[in-house]
C-alpha cells in the first residue's frame, strides 16, 4: 500500500490461483446503503474488474477466467460513514488513516458468488487469513501500532495506519493523534482523561489488552445545524470523530459525554479484548458490561457525573426490547438490546456482589477476567455460574438463560422479578420501573 503525493495505490500479490477474490469487509455507505469500494477503488490491471455481486465486493476477470496473481488498484480515500464497518479517517491537514481490514480478501472457487452456496462461501472465508501488508508513504514515515516508521508491515485486520504529518503526542500512558483543527478543549480533555481511566481499570481488573492505547481524533468541521461525535474501539486503539459548530464552545455536557464514551471504549480493552464473548450473540456480556464499567469509572473520576439518567435509560430500553431474544438482537438489527439488557443483567450481578461482599461490578468481573485470560473467551455459562455462586436462588441463572434465548412475554415483569431477587432498588410508577439509586450509586 503506497501513497505518492495525491496517488494512492494498492498492489496485491496473491498466494494462490483463484477464480475470484472477495473482500471480507464488503460494507455499504450509511444512508444510501450503496457499496463504497466500487466507487472509491479503481482496478488498474487490464481485464480485471471490481464489482458488487450480491453482498460481496469481488475482484474477477471480465471473461470469467482465472484472476492474475498480481492486481493493482488506485484508491481515492473518503471519510464517509459505513454500516457496521471502519471508514477511512480524513484529517484537515491532508493526513489519512486507512483501516487494515479493508484490504483483507478470500479466494472464491467460482467468479460469481451467486453460483456458490452460503456454506461454500462460509468455508472459503474460514480458509482465508489477514493480508500481510507493507505500508509506504513517499513523503515520510507512517504511524502503525502507535509508532512512526518508514516501512511498516501489518498482518492485523483490526488496526489503522496513518499517512501524513498530523502531530503525534507520545506520552507514557497514551499515544494521541488529534486533528490540528480539533477544538483545543476537546483534544486536551481526551489527552488527560484517557490515561486516568486506563489506570483505573488496570488497578481494578489487572492488566488489560493494552496499558498504552492510541487515540485517533478527527475533525469534520464546524458544520452548522449538525453536532456529531462518536467512534469505536480496536485492539490498542480508540477512534473518535467530531463535527459541528456547537463544539467550538467548551461544554460540560459534551465533555461528560465524551469522557463516558472513552470510558466505555477503554473498558473493551478488558471486556472484549482481554476476554471476549464466544459469539456475537453473547455481546450482551461485553457491551452491557462495558456500559456499567464506564458508569462506575466515571463516578470515581468525575465528581459531576450523575449515573441516574443513563442507568434508567438502560432499564427502559431493556423493557422495550426484551420481548424478543436478546441473543438474536444482532440478526434483527436491534443492537441496542445488547447494551441495555446487558447492563440490566450487570446491575443485577453487581447487586448480588454487594450483598455478598460489599463489592461492586468490578469485583464481580475481576475473577471472571482472571480465570479466562488464557482462553481469551468469557462464556455465558461462566458468567451465569459466577452469578449463581453469589445467590441462593437456584432458578435465577436458569431464568436469565431463558430470557436471553427467548425474550419474555412480559419484559417489565421479568426485570421487576430480577431486581427483586437480586436487590436492585426500584419503585413502580404505573408500569414503569424507576431506579432508586443510593447517593453512592448515582454519583
Amino acid at each position: 500500500m503506497t501513497r505518492d503525493g495525491p496517488v494512492w495505490r494498492a498492489d496485491y500479490e496473491f498466494d494462490r490461483d483463484a477464480s475470484a477474490w472477495a473482500f471480507y469487509n464488503s460494507s455499504n455507505l450509511n444512508g444510501s446503503r450503496q457499496p463504497w469500494r466500487p466507487r472509491d477503488w479503481a482496478v488498474l490491471t487490464p481485464g480485471v474488474v471490481l464489482e458488487r455481486v450480491g453482498d460481496l465486493d469481488v475482484l474477477r476477470t471480465r471473461d470469467g477466467g482465472p484472476t492474475p496473481r498480481r492486481i493493482s488498484l488506485g484508491l481515492t480515500p473518503r471519510g464517509d460513514a459505513l454500516e457496521g464497518d471502519y471508514p477511512a479517517l480524513l484529517f484537515t491537514d491532508g493526513s489519512v488513516a486507512l483501516f487494515t481490514g479493508a484490504f483483507d480478501v478470500f479466494a472464491l472457487a467460482r467468479p460469481d458468488p451467486a453460483e456458490l452456496t452460503a456454506d461454500e462461501i462460509a468455508d472459503s472465508r474460514r480458509q482465508g487469513a489477514n493480508a500481510r501488508i507493507s505500508w509506504k508513504d513517499r513523503s515520510g514515515p507512517v504511524l502503525a501500532h502507535g509508532r512512526r516508521t518508514q516501512n511498516a508491515e501489518t498482518q492485523d485486520g483490526r488496526a489503522y495506519v496513518l499517512f501524513g504529518r498530523t502531530r503525534v503526542k507520545d506520552a507514557e500512558r497514551l499515544v494521541s493523534v488529534a486533528d490540528p483543527e480539533l477544538p483545543v478543549w476537546i483534544a486536551a480533555s481526551l489527552e488527560t482523561f484517557a490515561p486516568r481511566v486506563i489506570d483505573h481499570y488496570a488497578m481494578k481488573l489487572g492488566p488489560g489488552q493494552t496499558d498504552r492505547p492510541t487515540i485517533l481524533s478527527t475533525w469534520y468541521g464546524p458544520t452548522q445545524g449538525t453536532t456529531n461525535y462518536g467512534g469505536s474501539v480496536l485492539p490498542g486503539l480508540i477512534v473518535m470523530t467530531f463535527e459541528g459548530q456547537e463544539l467550538l464552545t467548551p461544554s460540560e455536557a459534551v465533555l461528560s459525554e465524551n469522557r463516558w464514551f472513552i470510558a466505555h471504549e477503554a473498558a473493551h480493552f478488558w471486556l472484549g479484548q482481554t476476554v471476549r464473548a464466544e459469539r456475537s450473540r453473547e455481546s450482551w456480556i461485553t457491551e452491557g458490561g462495558a456500559d456499567l464499567l464506564a458508569v462506575r469509572a466515571m463516578q470515581t473520576l468525575d465528581d459531576r457525573f450523575d449515573a441516574r439518567e443513563l442507568l434508567q435509560k438502560e432499564v427502559d430500553d431493556c423493557v422495550d426490547l426484551g420481548d424478543r431474544p436478546v441473543a438474536g438482537a444482532g440478526q434483527r438489527g436491534d443492537h441496542r438490546a445488547y447494551y441495555a439488557c446487558g447492563a440490566v443483567l450487570a446491575m443485577a450481578a453487581e447487586a448480588l456482589q454487594s450483598r455478598a461482599t460489599g463489592g461492586d461490578w468490578f469485583d464481580f468481573l475481576q475473577p471472571l477476567i482472571e480465570d479466562n485470560r488464557a482462553s481469551g473467551v468469557l462464556l455465558r455459562s461462566a458468567w451465569l455460574n459466577r452469578l449463581s455462586s453469589l445467590s441462593p436462588d437456584a432458578a435465577l441463572a436458569t431464568d436469565i438463560d431463558a430470557f436471553l434465548d427467548n425474550g419474555s412475554a412480559d419484559p417489565a415483569g421479568f426485570v421487576r422479578s430480577l431486581f427483586d431477587r437480586t436487590g436492585v432498588g426500584y419503585e413502580r410508577t404505573g408500569e414503569r420501573i424507576v431506579l432508586t439509586l443510593s447517593a453512592r450509586q448515582s454519583r
